[in-house]
Parts: structure tokens; C-alpha cells; sequence
């Protein structure tokens, strides 16, 4: 045995030369850099699973969607195509209107049968009314004619004097009507409001159509 050779340590170790042997322990870097690893591996899958947790309760950015999100209903509102009228409505030239004063004060009857001749109906019987509602007709004037005239020359003619009555009589025949003038008559609706109405009578406005979404 060399006397360089530790105690202890016998013949299995000799020095040769003149240098120690380092009696160090082994590296453990690979078990750090997989321990690294795997630390890097777990906190990416649970940076996931938060993310996808957060969209799930955040809708992933569309509200409507949102777990416990409640969002408010959504209304629109858009026209309906315009509907054809119901019933063909006769222009004012096939309507025959008989104009009859119920007042005191003369030469209304003809002044009134004047202007819708002017406005294009046919002008039948000029005069005072008669007995029935002679000094009765408290308002504007009554509009009176058949029942087949209740919804289509009645309110063509209602379009000219709009704060009329309007009424039919069954055991009435033919297709003249009535306008009685009455007390608080002044004169006929203004023209372009009348034209407006008769317009807006021939084509009705549409019913809005309603779409509601949540």
C-alpha cells in the first residue's frame, strides 16, 4: 500500500501521481430540468382549463351566450307590405250625392253642391231636407244612404265633411246618397285634407310587422 492511499480505504483505491481523487457527489441537473419541465407542462394545462372555464362563463365574448348572463330581448320592427283595400271603393265621379239644407240660413245647399262638384262627384237633388230632419241636425250633417253604401260611398263622401253622421236606411233603394247639411256646418273639409283621407282610405296604412329576439 502506497503511503499516499487513504486510510480506510485498502488497495481498492490508489493514488497514482500526485493528485487527489474528487470525492464529489453525482450531478443531478438532468432530474432538475425534467422536474422544470414538468412544472412548466402543468401550470400551461391549468392556465387552459382557467381560460376555458372564463369563457364559459363570459360567453367567450358574446354576452348572449354567457353562463348566468341574462341579456335583454332584442325588438324589431319593420313595415308590412301595404295591404289592398278590402272592398273596392268607388271614385268620387260614380257617387251620387243629393245635397239638402236643414238649416235657417239659405243658399248653403247650393253652395255646398257647388265645391264637391268641383271635387269630382255627381250632384243629384238640390234643396232643403226634408220634414224628418228639417231644423233637426244638430251637428256638421248627417251622411245618409243605403246599406250597401255603409263601407263604400259613405266613407268617400265622410272624407269631405269628416265630423259627419253617418247612416243607412234597409228599406232604402238605388245608390244616391244623402248629405244633410246641419247646424253647425260652416263648409266642407279643407281640400287637401280631404284628398289626404280619400288617399289614405284607398291605401291603408300597413300593420307593422313585430320581431322579437332574446
Amino acid at each position: 500500500m502506497s503511503m499516499l492511499t487513504p486510510p480506510g480505504m485498502g488497495g481498492q483505491y490508489q493514488i497514482r501521481g500526485d493528485k487527489y481523487p474528487r470525492m464529489r457527489r453525482p450531478r443531478r441537473r438532468g432530474k432538475l430540468v425534467v422536474l422544470a419541465l414538468t412544472s412548466v407542462a402543468a401550470l400551461g394545462v391549468a392556465g387552459w382549463g382557467t381560460l376555458q372555464l372564463f369563457d364559459v362563463f363570459t360567453g367567450g365574448g358574446n354576452p348572449a351566450s354567457a353562463v348566468g348572463v341574462t341579456t335583454g330581448c332584442v325588438t324589431e320592427t319593420t313595415p308590412s307590405p301595404r295591404p289592398s283595400p278590402a272592398a273596392a271603393l268607388p271614385a268620387p265621379g260614380r257617387i251620387t250625392v243629393n245635397v239638402l239644407n236643414a238649416t235657417t240660413e239659405p243658399g248653403l245647399a247650393k253652395k255646398t253642391a257647388d265645391e264637391l262638384k268641383k271635387r269630382g262627384f255627381k250632384i243629384g237633388d238640390v234643396g232643403n231636407a226634408a220634414e224628418e230632419y228639417d231644423k233637426k241636425v244638430k251637428g256638421t250633417g248627417v251622411l245618409l244612404g243605403p246599406a250597401s253604401a255603409l263601407k263604400t260611398s259613405l266613407p268617400v263622401l265622410g272624407t269631405q265633411l269628416a265630423d259627419a253622421e253617418r247612416r243607412t236606411e234597409a228599406s232604402r233603394k238605388g245608390t244616391e246618397i244623402d248629405l244633410i247639411i246641419g247646424d253647425a256646418f260652416t263648409r266642407l273639409t279643407a281640400r287637401a285634407d280631404a284628398d289626404r283621407a280619400l288617399a289614405a282610405l284607398n291605401e291603408p296604412a300597413p300593420a307593422p310587422t313585430v320581431k322579437k329576439s332574446c
